[in-house]
């Protein structure tokens, strides 16, 4: 189980920050207008998928398990940014008014717990925050080395460690990726078996196929999808092995 490398109060601010940052990079914007590094995904639709699983969120943490029904869409006349807003106040409250190991429901077994949602918000509104601002042509708002980090561990150990295993999804060959920030290194492996990720203690040199390096910004838009290889360092090593964690994170992002 990987718990996170930022606290718990932390995590809920990146929460409030980066919706107020998405709500006002919607303002007074077009909601057709495409996302660029997702074809196919616009700027309403983005806003409106955050301020959805907002509230979403609040209501599973109200009544204790996943709900079937709630607030999906903004209320008449209400505009995007203020569906956003009104969404995260209510999930900062509740998330404020609980402690990080206070159990709760989740989607992920392993951790049972409002540091779950602290810590699965705080990404899901960091990335989609990136999405809103390109969509609008507005430059992004760089993301903390620390929580960057954060969500490197994240994606490997939530998404491609548990995530992808529900989906029954597996690689055609087994192969291994080191990525790498200047202050960490995460070990990848993907192939037939199932896919499994796990941070470097600090005394640990990393053995891996390949090897994927950058600043923790850079890793952390690459590892979901927001940026091509070739804005990273020079990839080293087994560059197949590279191609199919790249496959499969697209999969297990979906």
């Amino acid at each position: 189980m990987s718990r996170g490398l930022v606290a718990y109060d932390r995590l809920i601010d990146v929460v409030e920050l980066e919706a107020e940052r998405l709500a006002a990079a919607a303002e007074g914007q077009r909601p057709e207008r495409q996302v660029p590094a997702c074809p196919g995904l616009n700027l309403g639709e983005t806003a409106r998928h955050v301020g959805s699983t907002y509230r979403m969120v609040s209501t599973w943490l109200r009544e204790g398990s996943q709900p079937l029904v709630w607030q999906q869409d903004p209320e008449e006349g209400q505009e995007l940014p203020e569906y956003v807003r009104g969404g995260v106040r209510d999930l900062v409250r509740a998330l404020r008014a609980r402690e990080p190991d206070d159990p709760c429901e989740t989607w992920w077994p392993a951790e049972r717990n409002h540091n779950f949602w602290a810590r699965r918000l705080a990404h899901e509104s960091t990335v989609h925050r990136m999405d809103v601002q390109g969509a609008a042509g507005l430059p992004v708002d760089p993301v903390d080395d620390d929580v960057a980090e954060d969500g490197i561990d994240e994606i490997l150990s939530l998404w491609l460690g548990h995530r992808l295993d529900l989906m029954g999804v597996r690689g055609t060959r087994l192969g291994s990726v080191a990525i790498g920030t200047p202050g960490r290194t995460w070990i990848a492996a993907t192939g037939p078996e199932p896919a499994a990720a796990h941070l470097l203690l600090p005394d640990e040199g990393p053995t891996a196929d390949a090897e994927v390096r950058g600043t923790p910004m850079q890793l952390y838009r690459w590892l979901w999808g927001r940026i091509p290889d070739r804005d990273l360092r020079p990839t080293t090593g087994d560059h197949d092995a590279i191609a199919q964690l790249w496959a499969l994170l697209r999969l297990a992002t979906k």
